[in-house]
């Protein structure tokens, strides 16, 4: 996945960002939250993959990979 890639989420249900070493990706929609976190073999995203799309494709991809 590369820097500047989209991926498609519309809700209002967010973990405000706090600069933790554990966030991956961070969306700014009204303000900053944490869009992917992870740690160790744990991944944890703010929306869901859509396989339909090349990013959505790649994300589910990688997770199988690394499982």
């Amino acid at each position: 996945i590369r820097n500047g890639d989209y991926v498609y989420f519309a809700h209002s249900y967010c973990a405000p960002a706090q600069g933790a070493a554990h966030e991956a990706a961070l969306c700014h929609y009204s303000i900053p939250f944490a869009a992917v976190v992870a740690k160790d073999n744990l991944f944890g995203v703010q929306f869901h993959p859509e396989k339909s799309q090349r990013i959505g494709m790649r994300i589910l991809q990688n997770f199988v990979e690394l499982c």
